[in-house]
């Protein structure tokens, strides 16, 4: 088996590869503007030699994936924190670095992560597409209220009624400022369809996931919610707990504690923001519509401030859905069983815990 340590970049990559079969070792770049990198790896297609390639987790790669995976390749992706944390020289180039993951590969040290589905990745696609639409939306929304506040109207929500509408274009304004009024109308007029088809398309997707239909059960929990939850963490299985779940989802504090004091900063991030956001819209729509919910949060705010609360909220949710999810188990469920869940993981071969 040839193994091949990759540094990657977008134009181009490093590569350190080593031989088992005949002890042959090299590195050399390979261009991807020019087609150089794709034919090296169809020659060792052509060769019948059997490869395994190790990357670090980077952007922009999802080409070189599918190649790799046309070929029929083994490609492993590792965490890029972890291989940092591997470097014990201080200089850092990019042949370094492939010969660090060839290093990892040999010495089955590598990092490997949990890879989503090609699938999984274009559904991601159509779920950041949406959110971007809704941003732009926003923003084309909040212009429009200043145009309003500027000449003496604040009409909040009432101003994207019907009615508040024909008001904002019945307005006098200036010819530049009248037509940033027309154009922004016209835009918005234009992505509204737009986000409702893309709104539909992500309720079908839920609609054909029973698990996306099981957390939907729970307060504030919508399809869209639902759906990024389970393509982000995929299978409950891969975490043996829900406080992994915080984690890996970036919503506990970073901590820098040492001799017995403890430091905690903001939360890490380390994970997926749209879901991480998501989840924090969601915990608030349940406070909102929720008496327990609303009890917990404003408790927490009473106690901390308001901000931390929200972030809490947040975390408890993501940590619920995790155990409904895991147990199959509906909102009703949850409330039922919460405070002997791990008694009753245990009866069933599974320690767990609700939050």
């Amino acid at each position: 088996m040839m193994i091949i340590g990759v540094d990657y970049h977008p134009s181009f990559q490093q590569i350190a590869f080593l031989d088992q079969e005949t002890g042959e070792c090299g590195e050399q770049p390979l261009n991807h503007r020019d087609g150089e990198a794709e034919k090296f790896y169809r020659e060792l297609k052509q060769r019948g030699v059997s490869v395994r390639v190790g990357l670090e987790a980077t952007g922009y790669s999802r080409w070189f994936e599918r190649l790799l995976a046309e070929l029929g390749f083994e490609v492993w992706i590792g965490d890029a924190a972890e291989i940092k944390r591997q470097r014990v020289r201080k200089q850092k180039t990019d042949r370094e670095d492939a010969r660090l993951m060839r290093k990892l590969l040999l010495e089955n040290r590598f990092p490997r992560i949990w890879v989503p589905s090609s699938e999984n990745r274009d559904l991601r696609q159509l779920l950041w597409h949406r959110h971007r639409l809704v941003q732009m939306r926003t923003r084309i929304m909040n212009q429009l209220q200043a145009v309003a506040l500027n000449e003496g109207y604040r009409w909040k929500k009432k101003l994207f009624s019907a009615q508040g509408r024909a008001l904002l274009e019945k307005l006098a304004l200036a010819p530049w400022a009248s037509r940033r009024r027309k154009e922004l109308l016209e835009l918005l007029d234009q992505l509204d369809p737009k986000i409702a088809e893309l709104t539909a398309a992500v309720e079908r997707e839920a609609n054909k996931r029973p698990e996306v239909l099981l957390l939907m059960t729970h307060p504030g929990v919508g399809p869209i919610t639902g759906l990024v939850y389970v393509l982000v963490i995929g299978t409950p299985d891969r975490f043996p707990g829900g406080k992994k779940i915080g984690s890996y989802i970036g919503l506990i504090p970073s901590e820098d504690s040492s001799a017995g004091r403890q430091r905690l900063g903001h939360i890490s991030k380390q994970g997926n923001a749209l879901l991480r956001y998501l989840l924090g819209e969601a915990s608030q729509a349940a406070v909102r519509t929720n008496a327990d919910w609303r009890r917990r949060y404003v408790h927490l705010a009473l106690r901390r401030q308001k901000s931390i609360a929200k972030v809490a909220m947040a975390r408890k949710l993501g940590v619920r859905l995790y155990w409904m999810w895991r147990n199959g188990w509906d909102y009703s469920q949850l409330v039922e069983f919460g405070s002997n869940a791990g008694k009753l993981g245990i009866r069933h071969g599974v320690k767990c815990s609700v939050a």
